[in-house]
């Protein structure tokens, strides 16, 4: 339990960086730039992704050995594209049906989202124990 919990920390390390990227790239496109909030979701929750993936593998997950990196990837983006999907939903449903401004929603699409993304991520990429 102590492992996890650890493990699960370093987790949340990565994965306030990576929100400091997808929600400034997010204000950043939508405010400045005047890009649809599903649009600059989707962009900045891309370019987070990428970021969590290097990271996520690199510090937090062990690598199984009887994986190929192609496959890791792919198994990653794929969990990935599903987070995405549940992200944008959530924005969508707090933006559209609730009323709720969209950075106040971004907030708790990601807390939605990163339980999502630690859960699959552990059972379909971590060798750990």
């Amino acid at each position: 339990m102590k492992k996890l919990f650890a493990q699960f920390m370093k987790f949340g390390v990565v994965g306030a960086i990576a929100f400091v990227i997808d929600y400034g790239l997010l204000a950043l496109l939508t405010e400045l730039f005047g890009v649809n909030y599903l649009v600059s979701a989707t962009i900045s929750f891309t370019a987070s992704v990428v970021f969590n993936y290097v990271a996520s593998m690199r510090y937090v997950f062990t690598h199984k050995e009887d994986m190929s990196r192609r496959r890791e990837f792919v198994i990653f983006v794929v969990l990935s594209v599903i987070g995405l999907l549940i992200n944008n939903a959530c924005m969508w449903a707090g933006v559209e049906l609730l009323g709720v401004h969209y950075l106040i929603v971004k907030i708790v699409a990601t807390a939605i989202v990163m339980v999502w993304n630690f859960v699959t991520r552990k059972i379909f990429l971590d060798a750990g124990e």
